[in-house]
């Protein structure tokens, strides 16, 4: 079965000194690194997945900023596809399902941030559309989210959208056991 690795939104603002800096930024990134490297090896599609805001007033991920480059552990290479787009569901307005059936993919690999918003919209999407969903927990981050007066912290925020994500949608595993999930 055809396989790519979708990697969504690993750009700058999401990291320490950036306009919306997630929990385990960082970790996530490297981790994604080695998802990067491993489907490079292999041989097999790569699609960077950027967004721009579209939005007036938007604080962050704004066209013409630093906060809108990849992350270098993620940096597209020549050749590797890259899309952009304006809302969290990375399907949506864009090009990824067309590229996706030039690649002849019928499994994602999904990787990216923010997990509570773009992984979660775009793993959902693609398996509405028939795709068989990969997520790499470990390589995903989110950040502390707040509702009727609760603080939900990080970690139990991505806890709940990869049950959540689990539960249907998609198999979620991590990097290291990537291999055995794709195999």
């Amino acid at each position: 079965m055809n396989t790519a690795l979708v990697v969504i939104d690993i750009q700058m603002d999401y990291f320490p000194g950036g306009a919306m800096e997630l929990s385990g930024s960082e970790a996530a990134a490297a981790k994604a690194g080695r998802a990067l490297g491993w489907f490079r090896e292999k041989g097999w599609p790569v699609i960077h997945v950027q967004h721009l805001a579209a939005r007036s007033g938007a604080a962050f991920l704004v066209p013409g900023t630093p906060g809108v480059e990849f992350h270098p552990f993620v940096a597209p290479k020549d050749g590797e596809t890259v899309i952009q787009k304006h809302f969290p569901n990375s399907f949506r307005g864009t090009a990824l399902q067309d590229k996706l059936d030039e690649f002849n993919v019928k499994r994602l690999c999904i990787v990216g941030m923010m997990t509570h918003m773009c992984v979660d919209a775009t793993t959902r999407a693609a398996f509405d559309l028939g795709y068989q969903c990969v997520v790499l927990a470990d390589a995903c981050a989110t950040r502390e989210l707040e509702f009727g007066h609760v603080k939900v912290h990080a970690a139990h925020v991505q806890a709940s959208f990869m049950a959540a994500l689990a539960a249907v949608y998609a198999d979620v595993t991590g990097v290291k056991d990537m291999a055995a999930s794709l195999g």
